[in-house]
């Protein structure tokens, strides 16, 4: 379930990209993926030293 979220967020994010970038706001669904992107890194490190513990 949670490779298939991932999977939807980039392709949303992807064709926020396509549709953003002819009005020149295509910096936004980058922005967005950035954040995901920290996100799911910190839970994964923050999982990882909770398992280490």
């Amino acid at each position: 379930m949670a490779k298939l979220t991932h999977y939807m967020i980039f392709i949303f994010c992807i064709i926020l990209i396509f549709v953003l970038y002819g009005r020149a706001l295509g910096s936004i669904p980058f922005l967005i993926l950035s954040f995901y992107l920290f996100y799911f890194s910190w839970s994964q490190l923050y999982s990882r030293k909770k398992k280490t513990r």
